[in-house]
């Protein structure tokens, strides 16, 4: 049994890790703003705070905060969230566990698929290809930074690289399930996607076994937005347009956030598959119906 701190506990991933971990006999516990359960504890980057009892014989700490990419436009002031609520809270955690020399077994971050930039290419990405030169490359690229200081310590660290995650709790799949279901701009942009369950397995893995370094988090099975709409569609019994909608209608309505429904890579899950992780969801289709 591991006691395992996680940011980020009540999101859409954290909340199904921790039922995930809970069943595993581990200990979870939670940093919130606004703790309410018996497992949470508070944090204030703000003020530089953590709750010392949050952080006391830890094993694992799972980096899961921050403010979702798709959830505003991309102002300058929302950039800096969307970096600074990955970044800041990272330096925050590393700062309290040096300064109380803590022998974590392991720090655990999330990182996005996004990394390698959001554009559509014939590459398909693996771990040892450059950081994208746009926004989102650069967001990938701080944040991993920040989990990578705790080497430093000579703290393990292990990056999830991860693209969309498909849960019937919500998130991206919900926003997806319009009532007629059409592809987008071009139609030929590939979707990184991966099942909530493979990906919580994945983190699980990271916990229960060696497992360090930076991972590609996606399913081996590689879609279009054409293809993804169709098998989408098929899925929720509704019907498929295949009228693309518009890439400028996306970005009057988004604006520069629109980059990341209109472009997208292959990435490659060999590496993950190499250190013996096997995909429970590696098919859309199966994923799809399981939800």
């Amino acid at each position: 049994m591991a006691k395992i701190l996680i940011t980020g506990g009540t999101g859409l991933v954290g909340s199904r890790l921790t039922a995930l971990l809970t069943e595993r006999n581990h200990e979870v516990r939670i940093l919130s703003r606004n703790p309410k359960a018996g497992n949470e504890f508070k944090w204030d980057v703000s003020k530089n705070f953590v709750d010392d009892k949050a952080l006391d014989t830890i094993d694992f700490i799972i980096h899961l905060a921050g403010a979702g990419i798709a959830d505003k436009r991309w102002s300058d002031e929302r950039k800096k969230v969307i970096i600074d609520s990955r970044v800041e809270t990272a330096n925050l955690l590393y700062r309290k566990i040096k300064a109380q020399n803590i022998s974590l077994k392991g720090f655990i971050a999330a990182s996005g698929s996004n990394y390698y930039g959001a554009k559509t290419s014939d590459k398909i990405f693996e771990e040892k290809n450059d950081v994208g030169i746009d926004f989102l490359g650069a967001v990938c690229q701080k944040w991993e930074a920040a989990a990578n200081q705790f080497k430093e310590l000579g703290i393990p660290v292990t990056i999830l690289r991860t693209g969309i995650v498909l849960s019937k709790e919500g998130g991206a799949l919900e926003k997806m399930k319009t009532p007629i279901i059409s592809p987008l701009g071009s139609g030929k942009q590939y979707m990184s996607w991966i099942h909530i369950d493979d990906l919580c397995a994945a983190y699980i893995k990271a916990v229960e076994e060696d497992f360090t370094g930076i991972y590609n988090t996606v399913s081996p099975e590689y879609h279009t937005s054409i293809s993804f709409s169709k098998i989408l569609a098929k899925a929720v019994k509704r019907p498929y347009l295949p009228i693309a909608v518009p890439g400028f209608l996306l970005k009057l309505a988004f604006g520069e956030l629109a980059v990341i429904l209109l472009e997208g890579s292959r990435l490659s899950s060999k590496k993950i598959e190499k250190k013996g992780f096997v995909f429970k969801y590696s098919n859309l289709k199966d994923a799809l119906e399981n939800l």
